[in-house]
């Protein structure tokens, strides 16, 4: 298995459609979907019937997956998209923002 460039809990801007622009943080990674879960992005409404456990029924929100390819890690320095590579510094494969250089993870 390849090693992954977006990982949960990296933060991440929406490159593409109705979020683009928008950061969050990443909760849920599927890499054999490639699809990807950010915190408070790509919002999906769910209209309820009422039933045995929701008598109410009503309209359930809550975050759909979004393709991988939708995405770019935040770089630490600015903000800005950037994409990854992984470089070895110490004896450590660590991940590096292409953009300015500084390491993704410790």
């Amino acid at each position: 298995m390849a090693a992954a460039k977006i990982k949960k809990g990296d933060s991440v801007v929406v490159l593409s459609g109705k979020d683009k622009g928008q950061t969050g943080t990443v909760q849920k990674v599927m890499p054999k979907e490639g699809k990807v879960v950010v915190q408070g992005v790509n919002i999906a409404a769910r209209h309820r019937k009422p039933s045995q456990e929701n008598p109410q029924g009503g309209i359930d929100r809550f975050e759909a997956p979004m393709h991988l390819c939708k995405v770019a890690v935040a770089d630490p320095k600015d903000g800005k998209p950037t994409r990854v590579r992984f470089e070895e510094r110490d004896g450590k494969k660590v991940r590096v923002a292409v953009k300015s250089g500084d390491i993704i993870d410790g």
